[in-house]
């Protein structure tokens, strides 16, 4: 009897967006065969319900797995699970304020990826930062194994709750470096030049103030940055006040993955500028390209780089690094980059660690 195993927390399958979504992917491609999996998703987020895919079922719930809904979402997602499964993955913290009362009632094995810090993000206000750091605690303390993507991540659970926690990253080798199509060349006219690229979420602790200032200053290369500008007033402000720089490029998201590859992958250098979190899966895609990484200076980025990218505080940083940067440089740093994703963030690695635990 294979063992049965829920995956919670996710917005679903096919992945569509996001580093949980993509685990949740290369999780099922991996061990849907040797594990009977169950994975559940967001009915609001698929016009199409499939009933199986990657050899897992599918079940739906009718709420949103992202925001203030999340939590009632991994919540009903974990009750529904207790009544077949004998492992629950449940993939960060939100619905994790249950998990005293489900092991009263229950003997299942519960495993808690409790991602970043989520509650450190800039966007929450103090009530949702005082929830998801409570959230967190129970997670940890409660959780049979918490998994940590990233060391300096797992330094914290071990100093904050006296608790070891098991590292295991995320994946990245399923991006591809892809030659630009005559069509996406035509589409594109920033791919005649050297560019700096960038693709993240449009919110604060990602730094994008600190970057478009920086770019801005200097016009020796483009930028070119995909996000979601329109979700919040952040976004908006700030596609307002560049808009009319004529080598700063604002796109919104591109969900073509070819599309996205090919832009991605033929960049001058990357541009990171995420301050929160653990291992973002961003990076350690751009690692896997062997993209040129400048990072955001913050312990996680230097752990997942392995200290081998270039690092900047403040957009002052940033226009000096760019004005000294030579093609050897960018050459070396390049591949430092695909060797450690090589090393480290493979999905048949990643999955090998997670089968252990499941």
């Amino acid at each position: 009897m294979s063992k049965k195993v829920a995956i919670i927390g996710t917005v679903g399958l096919p992945s569509k967006y996001g580093g949980f979504e993509t685990l949740a992917e290369y999780l099922t491609k991996y061990l849907g065969a040797d594990l009977d999996m169950t994975v559940y998703c967001s009915a609001k987020s698929y016009d199409k319900h499939l009933k199986n895919y990657n050899d897992v079922r599918l079940e739906y719930i009718n709420l949103n797995a992202n925001g203030i809904q999340s939590i009632p979402y991994d919540i009903i997602s974990i009750f529904k699970a207790l009544s077949y499964a004998d492992t629950l993955l449940i993939l960060g913290v939100s619905g994790c304020i249950v998990l005293p009362v489900i092991k009263l009632i229950s003997n299942k094995k519960i495993i808690v990826n409790i991602d970043g810090l989520e509650w450190k993000r800039a966007k929450w206000n103090k009530y949702a930062k005082w929830f998801l750091k409570f959230s967190e605690k129970i997670a940890v303390k409660v959780a049979d194994i918490t998994v940590t993507d990233n060391k300096v991540i797992q330094e914290y659970v071990l100093s904050e709750y006296g608790k070891d926690s098991k590292l295991i990253a995320y994946g990245a080798d399923h991006v591809n470096k892809l030659t630009i199509t005559d069509e996406v060349y035509q589409k594109y006219i920033f791919l005649k030049k050297e560019y700096a690229f960038t693709v993240c979420r449009i919110e604060p602790e990602n730094n994008i103030h600190i970057i478009l200032e920086a770019m801005s200053s200097q016009e020796k290369y483009p930028l070119v940055m995909i996000g979601n500008w329109n979700s919040s007033s952040y976004g908006k402000e700030l596609r307002e006040k560049y808009k009319d720089f004529e080598h700063i490029y604002l796109l919104d998201p591109i969900y073509k993955q070819d599309i996205l590859d090919q832009l991605r992958s033929n960049c001058y250098f990357y541009l990171h500028g995420h301050s929160a979190g653990g291992t973002n899966p961003s990076l350690v895609e751009a690692m896997a390209l062997g993209l040129a990484v400048i990072a955001y200076d913050v312990n996680y980025n230097r752990e997942t780089t392995d200290n081998k990218a270039l690092y900047f505080k403040k957009s002052p940083d940033l226009v000096n690094l760019i004005d000294k940067i030579t093609e050897n440089d960018l050459y070396k740093i390049s591949n430092d980059m695909l060797k450690v994703a090589h090393q480290r963030y493979t999905w048949k690695y990643i999955s090998k660690a997670y089968y252990e635990i499941l």
